[in-house]
């Protein structure tokens, strides 16, 4: 059994993970994603009760239960990036033992359901719509590191999109993953089932143009246009691409649910979408905790 060292899986004083500052008895099964670090005490506002909080720069968490559903509620920050951080140091708390420092021999695999918001790129969806994730795309190249990464990802649909929008070298080969099929039929009735797209960045990235022009200007209307069967494009957001990737290398269950916030195609924004964001909680833990 391999030990894993010291530089490789940083444990704090306390016993606790580095960057999220939790023990392995504080990490429920069930964890709740959020981007908001204040979007955590939303969310945990509706539990019954709370267990434990922790706090590390933009890691903020809260166990507790709801309706008898043991939950974490977690902030991860902007980016894959800080997902490839909290879905290795979830795992870790999970199936490795700190004191050996080895794979545990019996997995424990976690629901990871990500609640975040995200721009809508077809001209049927609304604000206000929910969108799970059914197939999530990857621009950011993180899934690309790992060994393993094609027996997770639909090398079919890679194939077509980089012929179909002429995808420049120059940027990361795109992932397409597919989100736990459990998952995707626990939220069924109350989403919209959609493919999207995780870009590395806010702006030119989405396709934006502030003072600076995106390389290519015609890319969001090659995505807009993409069709692989049943599945199109639906939204933009920033993480879900390497949550569904790394979860399906780790064996755990995974979906990103988004609340439309912006219709990029009408130009349109609502910036006190709170109540859209407290609906889609509301209607999460409920699903949760029916389990």
């Amino acid at each position: 059994m391999r030990v894993i060292p010291p530089s490789e899986l940083i444990v704090n004083a306390d016993g606790s993970v580095f960057h999220l500052h939790l023990r392995p008895e504080q990490l429920a099964r069930t964890v709740i994603l959020v981007g908001d670090p204040g979007r955590v005490e939303r969310v945990a506002s509706y539990f019954d009760r709370r267990e434990c909080e922790a706090r590390n720069r933009e890691f903020v968490s809260v166990t507790g239960s709801y309706r008898g559903e043991r939950m974490t509620v977690l902030s991860t920050g902007i980016g894959t990036d800080n997902i490839d951080i909290v879905v290795n140091e979830l795992d870790a708390l999970a199936n490795i033992d700190f004191a050996s420092r080895t794979e545990k021999a019996g997995k424990t695999a976690l629901r990871l359901v990500r609640l975040g918001t995200c721009g809508a790129i077809q001209p049927d969806l609304r604000i206000g719509d929910r969108i799970l994730s059914r197939i999530s795309v990857g621009f950011d190249g993180l899934l690309n590191f790992y060994a393993g990464r094609d027996a997770v990802c639909d090398r079919e649909m890679e194939r077509a999109f980089v012929e179909h929008t002429g995808w420049s070298p120059a940027l990361a080969a795109p992932y397409f993953v597919r989100c736990s099929d459990a998952l995707a039929g626990l939220f069924a009735d109350a989403t919209v089932e959609g493919m999207t797209a995780s870009a590395p960045g806010f702006y030119a990235p989405q396709g934006r143009r502030l003072r600076l022009d995106p390389a290519d200007g015609e890319l969001n209307a090659k995505i807009e246009t993409f069709r692989h069967g049943r599945f199109r494009f639906t939204n933009f957001e920033m993480e879900g691409s390497a949550l569904a990737g790394l979860a399906r290398l780790m064996g755990h269950e995974a979906v990103t649910i988004c609340t439309v916030i912006a219709q990029r195609v009408a130009l349109d924004m609502e910036t006190d979408y709170r109540p859209f964001v407290d609906k889609m909680i509301a209607m999460s833990l409920e699903k949760l905790a029916g389990l």
